[in-house]
């Protein structure tokens, strides 16, 4: 866990995480997007159903084999006291990280590491990241790469629901595969929709769809 921040009231603001593995980007680039969950909401007193949505954005980590320039007059950082759960997590020193780059306006955070240097250096590391993953976007707009191949994956769109109420069912709406055992998938069981998108991509047929209408925001 690179980042973490707490919702204003409940659950989870934001938070940034790396995941190594085999071909991990590769696997889950088609992840990006706007996640639906739809259930009877536990903070509300009438049982009523809800609509909640979770943006996932996915980068590559750059290793040292690809270099990524960053000038120092492009960022301005700033440092603060990281916060989390439990005592022994509070820091009492700004190391706490904040980079921004200011051409793009990316801007990321790290506050895992005690040491401010450390969490310099892995928010550095993120930042690189996100910069050859938007050049890499303003080549796909130039080229139109994603428009010909018919792949609409935009940040922003709703790419897969899960539901539990008033049925019970994951459905990636680019796909349509679906999966019955929907508590399976929160838990993490991604392998049928990973391998329906990387598939699909293969041949050209996944394309962004519209979620069901008979669901309520």
């Amino acid at each position: 866990m690179n980042d973490y921040q707490d919702g204003e009231e409940a659950g989870i603001k934001s938070a940034t995480f790396t995941i190594l593995g085999e071909y991990a980007f590769g696997q889950l680039a088609g992840e990006s997007g706007v996640h639906r969950l739809v259930r009877i909401s536990p903070f509300d007193q009438a049982k009523r159903r809800h609509t909640s949505f979770a943006s996932v954005y996915v980068s590559p980590e750059i290793d040292e084999t690809i270099h990524v320039d960053v000038k120092g007059e492009d960022l301005r950082i700033d440092t603060y006291r990281s916060g989390g759960k439990g005592g022994q997590h509070v820091n009492t020193t700004d190391s706490a990280v904040r980079m921004t780059h200011l051409p793009t306006g990316i801007v990321v955070c790290c506050q895992n590491e005690r040491s401010q240097h450390k969490n310099r250096e892995k928010a550095m590391k993120i930042l690189r990241s996100r910069l050859y993953e938007y050049e890499l976007d303003k080549k796909r707009a130039v080229t139109k790469k994603l428009e010909d191949s018919k792949l609409e994956i935009n940040f922003g769109s709703q790419i897969r629901s899960y539901v539990l109420q008033p049925y019970r069912m994951a459905k990636d709406h680019r796909t349509k595969v679906e999966v019955g055992d929907v508590d399976k998938v929160l838990d993490g069981y991604l392998e049928p929709f990973l391998r329906g998108y990387l598939l699909a991509k293969r041949r050209g047929t996944a394309v962004a769809v519209e979620p069901d209408d008979d669901l309520e925001v």
